[in-house]
């Protein structure tokens, strides 16, 4: 056995996956006032009064409405959006309920900035980018990883999705510089409330969920809340199964109107597949088609999660909070799949590959910190000191070797596969340290500049098995300490109660590997914000440059890092959120980005676009109810388009997808008043496309798919 001992920046980094990607040129603005307007025009419009989420993710306005006000994403403090120097968008409970969305991605695909599913019917992640790269993932402010390679989450688990765009280290610590994605969990309330549906429809679906909860003592200060969901269906390709077990409950103790504690417990585990398999480049298959194998196709995940969230209120503006969570996760995965570069077109077979990870890992994470808000003269402050501490423990064995060739035509399959070593193995831990300070000042109720910073120290190391050779396997321990740095300031000025500027300059540092140096990321960005007070509504637009460099990524065909070196992205977001009437609601967006590799080494991609991010995306969902008149109930009326514009499978750019339109539906009737009908249809004319091509293989886009739902609420 070979035994090579590296420290630092010198070593092998882990296997692992970093896709990194992307950034480029463009131009501004243009919002719409014109809502406000044409609100005033009609007389017998009723005028709404505007829902405030008074904290992320907690209280019922998220359920009644698709606008939020507050988010604690753009600075760890709960902030009105209008006040924040940057682009934050969030996803309320009643969003992802109008769309019926089952999964992150499908939460995702109609907010601007955000790319999803971009790897078609490649099943074993949530994919998703924001502003061109991929996008790390929070709960409750404590990190959850690069979704590449994580655990797909249960959407039902969260109260909202909170969306922050652009470098965001100083408020999460290290990251990918495109954005973050922070989901609030569901945590018990004061009062009695609960729902239980049923679905079934697309791919033999029958899932069956639950959320209720009341006080468990007359003083209101003990509260439980139970969720889960049942979930047994297929896919929508031959030999697949999506099923799914999931379970939280907590409980929240309020000893006094000042203190508040929170004990969380959930259990996530899926028995589903990890993909299509892939079809023949230029074969244009039925999406059924199936070319892996059977006997040897799982993509299995059990994970156990403790949460626990404090707060105290000493008065006089003084606070501490701290949250904390502890998870411990098996997941596993086994597929063959279709990697054929130069398929046979006058024959009928194509060659294949097996493909195997198990990991297991541990995480402990907390987060603690105090804010103190004070007045001084015509000075608002507000000021948010942290410190918080990760430990991740993991191993991970990867086994690869080809698999035999199939007919397309005539799929004969060839079992699961023997064997003989596996890939690379490996044991990994990490602790991270992170300081933080934000500092908010809000001259004269029209100026609030902010500013945040933070340092990371990070510990790691990694003990790496290779059998990558014919022969004895290489063993390399590696070890690293990192030191980082980062920073964000931002202004915000008040124009009128209903009209807001910003400018902002923020800093990212993404994790390293061992034996790679961090990458860093710089943005400036400009935006404007409209919220009008004729009707609950917020519209906001921004300009950005973005760049990032020290790129290292993982190539998902080999599972090896690959340099790129630097990017840069600049682009526009424009994104509304309105009820414009009692019976009329919309959401809708528009991202315009140009990417451009500006250094890659000996790769030759100077001067391309990134892979896999799109230079146009837009859509546009309206939800509209017709009132019962006593003999019939209420029935709301949705529909939406999601526009994904041509975007290119690789860095080389040498194969690329058409700009596709895809539409989507629902309907609900409330049979009684507490009892509702809902229909939902995604991707109504069963638009197909090449979602991923860059690897040997094609990979559709998701197909139609028809849910029928009866939900009973108390």
């Amino acid at each position: 056995m070979i035994r090579v001992i590296s420290s630092g920046s010198t070593s092998r980094a882990s296997i692992r996956q970093r896709t990194a990607v992307l950034l480029g040129c463009t131009a501004f603005i243009a919002l719409m006032p014109a809502f406000a307007g044409a609100q005033d025009a009609d007389s017998e419009t009723t005028v709404l009064q505007t829902i405030t989420v008074e904290g992320a993710g907690q209280g019922d306005a998220d359920s009644k409405t698709v606008v939020a006000t507050k988010a604690a994403a753009g600075s760890r403090m709960t902030t009105d959006i209008m006040d924040t120097a940057a682009s934050v968008s969030v996803v309320t409970a009643k969003e992802i309920q109008q769309r019926a969305a089952k999964s992150i991605e499908e939460v995702l695909q109609y907010t601007p900035a955000v790319t999803a599913d971009f790897y078609g019917s490649d099943d074993r992640f949530d994919y998703y980018k924001i502003r061109g790269f991929d996008a790390w993932a929070y709960r409750d402010g404590l990190t959850l990883g690069d979704p590449f390679g994580g655990v797909r989450e249960e959407p039902y688990a969260f109260e909202r999705v909170e969306v922050l765009k652009g470098a965001s280290s100083t408020v999460y610590g290290v990251s990918d510089p495109g954005g973050a994605i922070n989901y609030a969990t569901k945590l018990p309330k004061t009062d009695r409330f609960g729902e239980v549906y049923g679905t079934t429809g697309s791919n033999k679906r029958g899932e069956v969920g639950f959320d209720f909860g009341d006080n468990l003592t007359e003083d209101n200060t003990l509260s439980y809340r139970l969720t889960g969901k049942l979930q047994n269906a297929e896919k929508e390709y031959d030999f697949s199964q999506d099923d799914e077990k999931f379970i939280m409950g907590g409980l929240t103790w309020r000893p006094t109107d000042m203190t508040s504690l929170s004990l969380v417990y959930d259990h996530l585990n899926r028995d589903s597949v990890p993909g299509g398999g892939g079809h023949p480049i230029g074969t244009n298959l039925d999406r059924s088609v199936f070319l892996g194998e059977p006997d040897y196709n799982y993509d299995t995940t059990n994970r156990n999660t403790f949460s626990v969230l404090f707060d105290h209120d000493f008065g006089n503006g003084l606070t501490f909070g701290s949250n904390a969570r502890y998870s411990k996760s098996n997941t596993g995965f086994g597929y063959a799949y279709v990697q054929d570069n130069t398929p046979d077109y006058a024959g009928t077979t194509v060659s294949r590959d097996y493909y195997g990870n198990a990991q297991n890992r541990e995480d402990f994470l907390i987060d603690a910190h105090l804010q103190y808000d004070g007045s001084f003269d015509f000075v608002e402050s507000r000021t948010l000191a942290g410190l918080d501490y990760k430990r991740h423990n993991g191993t991970g064995t990867t086994y690869y070797m080809s698999a035999p060739d199939i007919n397309w035509t005539n799929p004969v399959y060839s079992g699961a596969p023997t064997y003989a070593t596996p890939y690379v193995a490996d044991v990994s831990k990490q602790s991270t340290v992170g300081l933080y300070l934000q500092q908010e000042a809000t001259f004269a109720e029209k100026l609030i500049v902010s500013v945040g910073l933070r340092n990371d120290w990070m510990d790691l190391s990694s003990v790496d098995t290779e059998w990558y050779t014919n022969g004895s396997p290489i063993t390399t321990e590696s070890a690293g300490d990192f030191s980082e740095f980062s920073k964000r300031i931002g202004a915000t000025y008040r124009v009128t109660d209903e009209f807001a500027v910003y400018a902002s300059y923020a800093e990212s540092v993404a994790p390293p590997s061992v034996g790679v140096d961090p990458e860093r990321g710089e943005q400036m960005e400009l935006g404007v914000k409209y919220s009008p007070e004729a009707f609950p509504a917020l519209f906001t637009a921004s300009i950005y440059d973005l760049t990032k460099t020290n790129i290292t990524r993982t190539n998902p065909s080999t599972a090896l890092p690959e340099t790129i070196g630097e990017v840069r992205v600049r682009g526009i977001d424009l994104e509304a959120k309105a009820e414009l009437t009692d019976n009329l609601s919309l959401t809708g967006g528009y991202s315009y980005l140009v990417s451009e590799i500006m250094e890659n080494g000996t790769a030759g991609n100077e001067g391309n676009e990134l892979a896999m991010v799109p230079r146009q995306t837009a859509s546009l969902w309206l939800n509209y109810t017709i009132d019962g008149d006593g003999q019939r109930g209420d029935m709301t009326v949705g529909g939406g388009a999601r526009y994904i514009g041509s975007y290119f499978y690789t860095d080389a750019n040498t194969g690329s997808t058409d700009g596709n339109i895809v539409f989507d539906a629902a309907l609900t009737y409330k049979i009684r008043e507490n009892t509702s009908f809902e229909l939902n249809v995604s991707n109504v004319f069963d638009e197909k496309y090449i979602a991923n091509a860059g690897y040997g293989a094609d990979f559709y886009n998701p197909g139609r798919t028809i849910y029928a739902t009866i939900r009973q609420t108390w």
